[in-house]
């Protein structure tokens, strides 16, 4: 009968529980829990900050801008920034390129794709340098390889060793040339450092590829990787479409590359500055 049929006008309620839910949802506020990446585990962001921004579950690492990078890596207070004035241009006139870095420096407060200075880890003074991946991929134009070699140059008239920090997405496109010419620079930079017998330490954090990978980041004395960084040159979709085979498991992953002599040690973020300490301590000079 025509009586029993619903309306299309009747609104049906949401029940008194399912009103609660969605109450909770909008209270909490954004920001306080991240999802993993790699297991889906739910975290509470201040007990990811006090594990070093890594899962308690899975052990994946989370990218670290420079920042956070310095605050977990060297001693409180010792950072000194160096060459922070240094700015890109346009050397190409890549199309909306300027447009593209401002936007990007407000985002990241930063002036380019890596941070250089001066510092201790426990104790031991340092030159050292960090790539962000915030940063336009933390790719490497002419600053970013400037303000390498400018670092290194320092400490060789300081004696002091490099850690140089890569998390890179290779060369800069849109400074085409000028952009690989930093590979050689960075490389050159690094032999003059290897003559005046100072101890350079490269860490592999994810991921590190192209150009940054194929120059001074595979230089290091000592090559420490985070579990898990991709360390490649090239993409293996790319590789695989290009050889048409399919590529072992793990393939570009630190672990793999510590297999196979790439890599000298793998250590988890929460090690890191004790092991680079340990490190620095026993190859000190003066």
């Amino acid at each position: 009968m025509e009586i029993f049929r619903k309306s299309k006008y009747v609104t049906v309620r949401p029940d008194k529980a399912e009103q609660n839910q969605e109450t909770e949802r909008r209270d909490i506020p954004e920001g306080l829990w991240v999802k993993c990446s790699r297991c889906n585990e739910i975290i509470y962001t201040k007990e990811l900050d006090k594990n070093f921004k890594v899962c308690h579950k899975c052990n994946f690492h989370f990218r670290l801008n420079a920042k956070e990078r310095i605050r977990m890596t060297l001693d409180e207070g010792s950072f000194i920034e160096f060459d922070n004035e240094l700015t890109t241009v346009n050397p190409l006139n890549f199309p909306e390129y300027e447009e593209k870095m401002q936007t990007i420096q407000e985002t990241t407060g930063l002036q380019e794709a890596v941070v250089t200075g001066q510092g201790t880890i426990g104790g031991n003074p340092i030159i050292i340098g960090i790539l962000d991946s915030h940063f336009f991929m933390g790719s490497m134009g002419s600053v970013v390889g400037e303000k390498i070699t400018r670092a290194i140059e320092t400490a060789i008239k300081k004696k002091l060793p490099v850690v140089l920090f890569s998390s890179s997405g290779g060369a800069r496109m849109q400074e085409g040339i000028l952009s690989l010419m930093q590979m050689a620079k960075t490389s050159a930079a690094l032999a003059k450092l290897d003559e005046a017998g100072l101890l350079f330490i490269s860490v592999f954090t994810d991921p590190t590829t192209g150009g940054v990978t194929a120059s001074f980041a595979s230089l290091g004395d000592i090559i420490v990787a985070e579990p898990g960084a991709i360390i490649a040159f090239t993409g293996p979709r790319v590789i695989e479409q290009t050889i048409r085979q399919k590529l072992p498991e793990g393939f570009q992953r630190a672990e793999f590359m510590r297999q196979h002599g790439m890599v000298d040690m793998i250590v988890n973020r929460p090690q890191l500055k004790e092991t680079l300490a340990n490190i620095l301590a026993l190859h000190r000079t003066n």
